[in-house]
C-alpha cells in the first residue's frame, strides 16, 4: 500500500498536497466542492496587517499556458482574518494550516507574524517577501540577498511559528537568495512565487491588466520552478516546498525528487477546482507505477 504521509518540521503530513496561497481563498469556499480534509494542509490567501482592496481592474489576463496576475494583496487584514476567516475555516477543517503573510515595511511584516504566534490553528507562517519595501525605494524584499536578510532575520525575532520564506523567480541567483534566508533563521523554504509577465490588448495596444504587469503562473512556469527547487535544495540544510506549475501526480514525483518535502498547487485550482482532491488519489496509482512505497523516499534523490 501506498504511504503518502511526509514529516516536515516536526510535524506529519497526511500527504504533500497543498493548495497554494492566492489560489485556494481562506480554503472554506471549496469546502462546498468536496471535503477538503483530504489536502496535507492549506496555505491561506494572503494576510497584510491591515485591510487591502488590491489593484484596480482588470488584474487578470489569460495565457495559453497559464494566467497574469497582479491582485495586489487583497484581503480583510489580520484582525478580521484571525477573528472571521479561520474562524470560518476551523468548521470545515481539521488540521492546521499555513499563513501567507505580506507587508510593504518591516514592521508590517512583523507585526502581522506577531498576531499569530497564539493561534493553535495556525502551523506556520509563510513569508511572501515579493511585495515591494516602500521604506526601500519600492525594490522588492526578495530580490537582493542582503534585504531579504534584514526582513526575516528581524521577523525571526518576533515569530514563534516555524517560519517559512517563499522565494521570487525574478533574481539571477535563486541559491544566494535561498541561502540569505537561511542564514537569517528561516526554518524552510517554499518556491518559487511567480514569474513577471504581461499582456496587450490589440484593440488599444494597451496592457490587459491596469498596471501594466503581473505575476505569471500555470503550467508554463513548471520547468523553471522545478530547476530552481533541485538548485535550492540541494545548497541549503533546510527542507523546501516545491511549486510552480505543478497540474498532476506525475509532476508532484517530479517536485519532490528534485528535493521538495511538500508541493503546493497554484493556478491548477483556478482551472480545476478538484485539482487538489484529483492529484492526491492519483497519487497512489503513480507511486505504483513506479514502483514508489514511501513518497519520503524519494525526496531529494535527484543528483
Amino acid at each position: 500500500m501506498a504511504n503518502l504521509k511526509v514529516k516536515f518540521l516536526g510535524k506529519e503530513f497526511k500527504n504533500p498536497i497543498i493548495p497554494a496561497s492566492g489560489c485556494f481563498g481562506f480554503g472554506y469556499e471549496f469546502a462546498e466542492l468536496y471535503d477538503i480534509n483530504i489536502l496535507g494542509s492549506i496555505s491561506c490567501k494572503g494576510t497584510t496587517l491591515a485591510p487591502r482592496y488590491g489593484n484596480p481592474l482588470p488584474r487578470i489576463a489569460e495565457c495559453k499556458a497559464g494566467l497574469i496576475n497582479s491582485i495586489g494583496l487583497q484581503n480583510p487584514g489580520v484582525d478580521k482574518v484571525i477573528s472571521e476567516e479561520l474562524v470560518k475555516l476551523a468548521k470545515v477543517y481539521k488540521d492546521q494550516v499555513i499563513i501567507n503573510v505580506g507587508g510593504h515595511s518591516i514592521m508590517e511584516y512583523t507585526e502581522t507574524v506577531k498576531r499569530f504566534n497564539g493561534n493553535d490553528q495556525v502551523f506556520g507562517i509563510e513569508l511572501n517577501i515579493s511585495c515591494p519595501n516602500v521604506d526601500g525605494g519600492g525594490m522588492a524584499f526578495g530580490i537582493d540577498p542582503a534585504t531579504a536578510y534584514d526582513l526575516v532575520s528581524q521577523v525571526r525575532r518576533v515569530c514563534k511559528k516555524p517560519l517559512i520564506v517563499k522565494l521570487s523567480p525574478n533574481v539571477t541567483d535563486i541559491v544566494s537568495m535561498a541561502k540569505a534566508v537561511e542564514a537569517a533563521g528561516a526554518d524552510a523554504i517554499s518556491l518559487i512565487n511567480t514569474l513577471v509577465g504581461m499582456r496587450i490588448n490589440l484593440r488599444n495596444g494597451e496592457p490587459i491588466i491596469s498596471v501594466k504587469k503581473g505575476g505569471y503562473s500555470g503550467p508554463g512556469v513548471f520547468p523553471v520552478a522545478l530547476r530552481m527547487v533541485y538548485e535550492v535544495s540541494h545548497n541549503v540544510s533546510i527542507p523546501v516546498i516545491g511549486m510552480g506549475g505543478v497540474t498532476n501526480a506525475y509532476e508532484v514525483l517530479e517536485m519532490m525528487y528534485a528535493g521538495a518535502s511538500l508541493v503546493m498547487i497554484g493556478a491548477q485550482n483556478l482551472i480545476d477546482p478538484y485539482a487538489c482532491k484529483k492529484i492526491i488519489e492519483e497519487l497512489p496509482s503513480v507511486m505504483q507505477e513506479y514502483g514508489i512505497v514511501n513518497l519520503e523516499d524519494i525526496i531529494g534523490r535527484t543528483k
